[in-house]
This record gives C-alpha cells, sequence and structure tokens, in this order.
C-alpha cells in the first residue's frame, strides 16, 4: 500500500511538470472563479436559472477535456482534485479575510460575497468533483471509439461536445439538488426547488454552458494538435505505458 502511493505521488508529480502551465493556471483560476461568479444570478426564469459561473465554466470543461485527451482521465482527474483543493484553500483565506473585522470602511458587500456560504461551497465541491470523472471518462471512452482516426477534428468535437453536456447537466443537477433541495429549506426560511425545477434548470443550463464550449473548441483542438506534434508531456505518457 505504501509503495502503491508513494508510486502514485512521484506519477503525479511528473504529471505537474508534463502539462504546460498555462493550461494548469486557466483550469484552476476558472474553478476558483466558478465559486465566485456563482453568487450572482445572471437569469431567472420559471423554467432556466443562469449564473455568472456559465461565463466560465466551459473554460474548465475545456481544459479538462484537452488534458484528457492528450493525457487521458486519470490524468484529468487527478488535476481536477488538485483543482478543487486550491480552491477550498482559496474560500478559506477568503472567509478569514471576511471574518476580520475593520473600522477603515463598510466592507459587508465584500464580506457578504468572499465569506460564502458553507454549503454551497459543499454543493460545488462535490457536484464538480462527481461531474469531472463523469466528463473526462466519458470524454475518453468516446474517444476511444474512433479507430480510424482519433486525432481528428470529428472525433475531438464528438468526445468533447457530449462529454460536455452530460457533465455539464450532472454538475448544475448535483449541485441544484444539495443547495437548493436539501439545505435551502432549512436555512433560507423555506425557500426550495423542486426536483423538476432543478432538472429543468441543469438541462438548460447545460445547452447554454454547452454553446459557449463549441464556440471555444477550436482551440482546443489546435492545442491538442500542437501538443501531440510537439510530444508534450513524454516523459509522462512514457511512465504510463510502461506500467500498464
Amino acid at each position: 500500500m505504501k509503495n502503491k502511493l508513494k508510486r502514485e505521488l512521484t506519477e503525479f508529480k511528473i504529471l505537474l511538470r508534463s502539462i504546460p502551465t498555462t493550461v494548469v493556471t486557466l483550469f484552476v483560476v476558472s474553478v476558483i472563479c466558478m465559486n465566485l461568479l456563482a453568487n450572482k444570478t445572471l437569469l431567472q426564469l420559471d423554467w432556466i436559472a443562469l449564473d455568472g459561473g456559465i461565463l466560465i465554466s466551459w473554460l474548465s470543461f475545456m481544459c479538462m477535456d484537452i488534458i484528457t485527451k492528450h493525457f487521458g482521465p486519470k490524468a484529468s482527474n487527478g488535476i481536477s482534485v488538485l483543482a478543487v483543493a486550491i480552491n477550498l484553500l482559496t474560500c478559506l483565506i477568503f472567509f478569514v479575510a471576511s471574518a476580520i473585522p475593520s473600522n477603515a470602511g463598510d466592507f459587508s458587500a465584500f464580506d457578504g460575497i468572499f465569506g460564502g456560504t458553507w454549503f454551497i461551497l459543499l454543493g460545488s465541491t462535490v457536484a464538480f468533483l462527481a461531474s469531472a470523472v463523469i466528463n473526462n471518462t466519458l470524454n475518453w471512452i468516446i474517444g476511444k471509439s474512433f479507430k480510424g482516426d482519433p486525432d481528428g477534428r470529428a472525433a475531438y468535437v464528438t468526445r468533447t461536445y457530449i462529454s460536455t453536456f452530460i457533465g455539464q447537466f450532472c454538475d448544475n443537477f448535483i449541485f441544484s439538488i444539495i443547495v437548493f433541495v436539501f439545505f435551502a429549506p432549512i436555512y433560507w426560511d423555506g425557500f426550495h426547488w423542486t426536483v423538476l425545477q432543478c432538472a429543468m434548470c441543469a438541462l438548460t443550463g447545460a445547452v447554454a454552458e454547452l454553446i459557449m464550449e463549441i464556440a471555444f473548441s477550436p482551440i482546443g483542438f489546435h492545442i491538442t494538435q500542437k501538443w501531440k506534434k510537439d510530444s508534450v508531456g513524454k516523459a509522462y505518457l512514457d511512465l504510463v505505458e510502461k506500467e500498464r
């Protein structure tokens, strides 16, 4: 068991050295920003509700799709856990900052946004981790079905669009169920959503987020093509191939 953990840690260190820093940085920042932007509702109707997180959630899923395509789902899942860990640390620092009193002015708006709500953080963390595993696994499985041209545009589009739509739906639905079905009635004076409302908002939100993914997918495809051409992450890929 100890040797296995040591081997996994060594593999993860090599992975961090193998993935271009820009992609990891954008991924982590996008996860942090999603939690902050989710504090503002952009649209709320009977059948759809969208928060500010939609403006950047596509970037998180695009980064996961890129990493999954080149390094595999295990690597993408590992980076997702890292992003969540950094986000939780950031939220802790934000909470501490909001809890410290100040006589320099009225910081109630700052404290309200950065102080956060524990069950919203819980819901977003569980939902993101679950949707990341679903997205990365599905993306990899669909990609493997393209035997003829697995690195072509058609394969990339199919695997990313399907996995993103399902992953985003699961993310929205799990988050809505945890926050608005279980905790909101307790802490928000009885306010709650029905499971149907959660499902419809998750569906419409996933469609909106998929549109964002489609708009920026050419960038992701270009990056994967360049990574393959430049043999990016060869040390990690060779290690994974050796351990099979």
